[in-house]
């Protein structure tokens, strides 16, 4: 079976590869804008969407006209995948799966990818790779890269820049090792709660640094915009979101890989994240209530990381051969697991469960995790399983986790 994966590095670039790859990235983004421009105006004169192979011609007109000739400097492929990355944004709003496409500002991910592997030649021995126009660039190499080289992604995140190159091999049809099944809760209290009793405490890596990060913010209001001291305050600001970023994902890690390696069926809530973490601010006409209190239960619901918690069980389950069942999450810590009454008066608090029908008593996390696998098995039993089997073939992102190594 085919498997596609992902390995991500730190790059140790020169002085001019860096501003090489600002100056690309920065061409990539100026394409981008400049097509998504150019499909609002079309929108709004009455004409259909522009699909790719049209918006290339465009991108020849843009490097061969006088007004752009810099993007000749740049190379074309993450030109032309800049293109494909607005048709992807448009599909995933068309689809209803995103918002509307926005322009992208300078200074927030800046990135640009290789599709092409004839022109890339990796050099793992010596720590190297080669990009076209940029030459061989180091990068520290912390592991080895399986498989044949698809394409690389040059990203920069926190004034560093890093390196993503996506394999693609042959490996064996996963054999879950595990045997048991699994129920989880996911919270603010506790992280997550096991329907076996046990539990995992959350990391608030947000909340940890909020302090630091309000003084660090703070400072940077009180210097002059895009001056040298506001940039120096700015750089303080981006490390320390970087740190805490970094920490959420390392704990989510280090859960979801110990959760799919000892169990062959994990069942969680299928959690509609954006919703739950909506603003409740309003407008001026229908102001929203109790947005104060609204807004921090927000901070809380994004600092524990639950969406991407989610996303690491599901392609590490099917690397090791387990399944993952999301469940419908109504109710779930209402439900009297011993008799089945559900009642909103059985949850006495936010953790104490007691049944009003036959006096069952229970935390009421554990409840809700006990709850979310009897409906897994039965979801399974139905043939519903989110993955019915070890699909290999996984899309990864720069962010994946164990296909991601940090180096």
């Amino acid at each position: 079976m085919k498997r596609l994966q992902a390995f991500k590095f730190e790059l140790r670039p020169n002085g001019q590869q860096q501003g090489q790859m600002r100056r690309f990235a920065g061409s990539c983004r100026f394409v981008f804008n400049k097509a998504l421009a150019l499909q609002k105006t079309n929108h709004e004169a009455g004409g259909r969407f522009i699909r790719y192979v049209d918006m290339a011609r465009h991108l020849t007109a843009w490097r061969n006209g006088a007004e752009t000739p810099w993007l000749k400097d740049a190379p074309i492929h993450p030109l032309q995948h800049a293109l494909k990355d607005l048709e992807r944004a448009y599909t995933n709003f068309f689809a209803k799966r995103a918002d509307f496409p926005n322009f992208k500002r300078k200074g927030q991910g800046a990135s640009l990818r290789y599709p092409d592997p004839k022109q890339i030649k990796l050099d793992a021995a010596n720590s190297r790779i080669f990009l076209p126009k940029l030459g061989w660039l180091r990068y520290r190499n912390s592991r080895d890269v399986l498989g044949a080289v698809r394409n690389v992604t040059v990203s920069s995140s926190g004034g560093t820049w890093f390196i993503s190159i996506q394999t693609e091999r042959e490996v064996e049809p996963p054999i879950p090792s595990a045997t048991r099944a699994i129920g989880i809760d996911v919270g603010i209290a506790r992280f997550a709660t096991f329907s076996d009793g046990t539990f995992l405490a959350p990391l608030n890596s947000f909340r940890a640094h909020a302090v630091r990060l309000a003084r660090y913010q703070r400072a940077m209001s009180r210097k002059v915009k895009f001056s040298k001291n506001w940039r120096k305050a700015k750089a303080k600001v981006t490390k320390l979101h970087q740190r805490i970023g970094n920490a959420r994902r390392d704990a989510l890690h280090k859960a979801t890989t110990s959760i799919s390696q000892n169990h062959a069926m994990v069942c969680i809530e299928d959690l509609q994240v954006r919703n739950m973490s909506r603003s409740s601010r309003g407008s001026a006409e229908a102001p929203g209530t109790n947005v104060r209190a609204k807004s921090g239960l927000n901070r809380s619901i994004l600092d524990q990381g639950w969406a991407e918690f989610r996303r690491q069980l599901d392609y590490k389950l099917q690397w090791s051969g387990g399944w993952l069942v999301a469940v419908p999450p109504h109710h779930t810590s209402q439900t009297c697991p011993d008799c089945g009454h559900v009642a909103a008066e059985n949850r006495r608090t936010q953790s104490q469960f007691k049944c009003v029908a036959c006096g069952y008593a229970h935390h009421a996390d554990v409840v809700g995790a006990m709850n979310i696998l009897a409906r897994g098995h039965r979801v399974a039993a139905c043939g519903e399983v989110a993955h019915s089997g070890p699909s290999m073939k996984q899309e990864p992102t720069e962010a994946t986790a164990h296909e991601v190594t940090h180096a």
